[in-house]
């Protein structure tokens, strides 16, 4: 009788904490609550690039007059580029336990972290917004649902996975990991073995211009992941290798977002719609009936999810934002207050947008690149080649600490690389700098800012005595 009870006990306690909220925000996370699992990440990054947000992204090239062919090689180089950038920064997570941007102060100052912080807070809330209105227009297109109505129950749902914290939203993603794949499964087979409908509306062509700006774009969605990658890795156990992290990381949300990019650039030319929910569900229904509003729903669910991920690590900057001039612990009521605000932000901003969804993701993957990447370069610097991971927590988390409160040679560089790369800046349908200009358009501009912000901290760094902080706690 008693060990019945015991085991009564047992499963209520892993009950409640099955569905309680989390306790951490930006404070380090004891080696005692890493729980996480390695082979959870690639489940969770998979799922992070795999739904019809990364299809639209496939409709680019296509726009623009890209061949499928060019498209399916422009995305894949840019999703190379851009997931390695993503997967060497999940290495930190395991070693710090931190939020990704609480350890950039390592390399920009105690506020001087402020100015990467605020561009990653612009992709992230961008983000939201832009993936509310792809749900809400495609949901409007397939089944007629109200926009404003349909906008605010994604975001009141995702709101509340969010709230849930770190837990909920692997939860969310494990779930609907299984739901999807072999959703997709079925319609690429079906698309490779002929049955899934549509005919070729033109065989395009190749356009320098277009695919370079097919590869920024595929590059930048993964990109817009690095500054956040740590908050869904900092779990781990902290004898996690850093190879084997990377490498899910990597695997994970490479595979996926590559898979995607191919069947939106096969969709885009083979039906003649602008909306890759819609054309997403024609091609399934012409599969097998029912299928294709199926894999709609799938694939809203799985974007669902991916805002939540991207409202609480928004929900995390918010707080190391403020944390940056006034040192606080956020409880529970404040995270949930935080998340609400947030919402309410993109949920405004996303029943405010209108137009072309595709001139929208692809401004704003864009606008995110140039302002992550210089951060990206100097943070990735700082950790592998400099520090070789060795940071004071402790310093972290003091302003008269070792890091300053304004790093010169981080914030240096940052800027060096954003202002190098503004006379290349492309986004198409809405404005070509001059030197892209004489250049035909090509979007080399991010590349540019890596090239320059890589250097410019590599000399500063050498100019300047590197302070090698103590063992890491």
């Amino acid at each position: 009788m008693g060990g019945e009870n015991d085991t009564t006990v047992a499963r209520l306690t892993q009950l409640v904490q099955t569905f309680s909220l989390e306790t951490r925000s930006i404070d380090p996370i004891p080696d005692s609550e890493r729980r996480g699992r390695l082979t959870h990440q690639t489940q969770f990054w998979f799922l992070s690039n795999f739904h019809f947000f990364v299809i639209a992204i496939g409709f680019v090239g296509p726009s623009l007059g890209l061949s499928l062919g060019y498209t399916a090689l422009a995305g894949g180089l840019g999703v190379a580029i851009g997931t390695t950038f993503q997967a060497l920064h999940a290495a930190q997570g395991p070693r710090l336990g931190l939020p990704q941007m609480i350890q950039s102060r390592a390399q920009f100052g105690y506020r001087g972290v402020l100015a990467p912080m605020a561009a990653n807070m612009v992709s992230l809330v961008g983000y939201s917004a832009v993936a509310t209105l792809l749900i809400a227009d495609g949901a409007h297109g397939m089944w007629g649902w109200d926009r404003t109505a349909t906008a605010v129950v994604v975001t009141a749902a995702a709101s509340v996975a969010a709230i849930g914290g770190h837990d909920w939203v692997h939860r969310l993603f494990r779930l609907m990991f299984w739901v999807g794949l072999p959703l997709f499964v079925g319609l690429s087979l079906a698309i490779a073995g002929g049955r899934a409908g549509g005919a070729a509306l033109g065989a395009g062509g190749f356009s320098a211009i277009a695919f370079a700006t097919q590869v920024a774009s595929a590059a930048s969605f993964n990109i817009t992941g690095a500054p956040y990658v740590s908050d869904y890795t900092r779990y781990l156990p902290r004898r996690t290798r850093p190879s084997a992290i990377i490498a899910s990381v990597f695997f994970g949300s490479g595979s996926s977002a590559f898979w995607l990019i191919v069947l939106g650039a096969w969709l885009a030319t083979h039906f003649n719609l602008t909306d890759g929910l819609v054309a997403l569900r024609r091609s399934g229904d012409v599969a097998a009936p029912g299928f294709g509003s199926v894999l709609a729903a799938a694939s809203i669910g799985g974007l669902l999810a991916t805002i939540a991920m991207s409202a609480y690590s928004a929900m995390l900057t918010a707080f190391a934002m403020i944390d940056c001039l006034r040192p606080l612990v956020p409880g529970k009521g404040a995270k949930a207050a935080m998340l609400i605000a947030l919402a309410a932000a993109w949920l405004a901003i996303a029943l405010a947008a209108r137009g072309d969804a595709i001139v929208w993701v692809n401004a704003l993957l864009i606008i995110i690149l140039y302002g992550l990447a210089p951060w990206s370069a100097v943070n990735l610097i700082d950790y592998f080649w400099l520090r070789r991971g060795v940071y004071s927590v402790r310093d972290i988390f003091d302003p008269k600490g070792g890091y300053g409160v304004w790093n010169r040679r981080g914030l240096g560089a940052y800027f060096a690389g954003f202002v190098a790369s503004l006379p290349f800046f492309v986004a198409p349908g809405l404005y070509i700098a001059p030197i892209a200009q004489r250049l035909g358009g090509v979007d080399i501009g991010w590349l540019v800012s890596l090239a320059v912000s890589s250097l410019t901290y590599i000399a500063l760094s050498r100019s300047a005595r590197t302070r090698r902080a103590g063992d890491v706690g």
